[in-house]
């Protein structure tokens, strides 16, 4: 098996560096567009044998080297009592947010085999399915993150409604993050359970707050969620989206992996973050509407900033954009592969 990634992760000797993207099977792709007019969004992901397919898609057309379980960050908050369904304009839409101790008491923490069985039996496909190719990485969302959906019930600018409960309800928001954690480490105990080689933690809306409230007031469940995936010999990789001002906080989580946003430089990353931790990103994901040449030369600066790491995995600071061009991501992994072997 191609294991350069599981090695990066490691902070050990690599062939060259390792490449994935995160959202790499999605809409920019074609042969993800065919299954998905056939389904909705939310069949998908709960159809073992279509989320393993458009799971496997970019390990054939892009060549990265590593592959990661196809869903949603929103499953598990679904499995806990909310109602979750997907609009094509409006993103996901979580009805009645919870924003009392009543709708707080009404979560449940769910056990995975029971209410997400359809996650478990994807893994299970894509190990026998990448036997001898890639590792597989499993992944949720951050309790913080994921308590932003339940708060405000989907996508917000500002984040008003969870703030206020921060503010003026830590009580009850302490016991919602509580919640959320424990399903969020149950999760993904599961996920490494079923076959999981690496799991990755996504803070998407961590950056929106202040370095005082994240070290203060999230990031003790963080850190709580990676020490009890410590048990398993799988490396965790931390993500969070502009992560600029959280640096010095973030390194102390315990994760093996801490993933870096295009907004920071990544040389002055890697300084900041130490030599206990390796780094994975931090390409812009706007720069793969550029010309090749273009690419290759951000490739290159990227490679060149983030050699002095423990170890560093190639990926986009965010998700690949459904426009982007196909032969632009090929065009960036081959970049990769050709320039960190030289």
């Amino acid at each position: 098996m191609n294991d350069n990634f599981l090695k990066a992760c490691r902070g050990e000797k690599v062939d060259y560096t390792p490449v994935w993207l995160m959202r790499q099977a999605g809409r920019y792709m074609k042969e993800y567009q065919e299954v998905r007019s056939k389904v909705d969004f939310l069949t998908l992901c709960k159809t073992p044998e279509l989320a393993a397919k458009v799971t496997l898609q970019p390990i054939d057309v892009l060549g990265v080297d590593a592959a990661i379980l196809f869903s949603d960050i929103l499953i598990p908050v679904e499995a806990m009592g909310m109602h979750l369904e997907f609009s094509e304009k409006k993103g996901p839409i979580l009805s009645e947010p919870v924003r009392n101790k009543s709708g707080v008491d009404k979560l449940v923490i769910p056990d995975t085999e029971d209410s997400m069985p359809f996650v478990l039996e994807t893994i299970r496909i894509l190990r026998q399915e990448l036997e001898n190719r890639v590792p597989l990485i499993g992944f949720s969302g951050a309790p913080f993150t994921l308590a932003t959906y339940i708060i405000e019930g989907g996508s917000s600018k500002n984040f008003v409604n969870t703030k206020k409960m921060m503010y003026q309800n830590p009580g009850l928001f302490n016991a919602l993050m509580e919640k959320i954690t424990s399903t969020v480490i149950e999760y993904l105990s599961s996920q490494i359970k079923a076959g999981a080689q690496a799991v990755q933690i996504f803070d998407s809306w961590a950056g929106i707050l202040s370095p005082f409230d994240y070290e203060k007031v999230i990031f003790p469940y963080v850190k709580n969620a990676i020490k009890s995936l410590k048990k398993f010999d799988v490396p965790v990789i931390y993500f969070v989206n502009n992560c600029s001002g959280l640096l010095e906080t973030v390194k102390k989580s315990g994760a093996d992996v801490i993933g870096i946003d295009w907004r920071v430089d990544m040389e002055k990353a890697v300084k900041r973050l130490g030599k206990k931790v390796s780094v994975q990103g931090n390409l812009d994901p706007c720069v793969l509407f550029g010309p090749k040449e273009h690419i290759e030369e951000r490739v290159q600066d990227i490679l060149n900033k983030a050699f002095t790491a423990r170890g560093h995995i190639f990926n986009l600071g965010h998700g690949v954009l459904p426009e982007t061009p196909v032969e632009n991501a090929v065009a960036m992994v081959e970049a990769v592969h050709k320039l960190s072997k030289e």
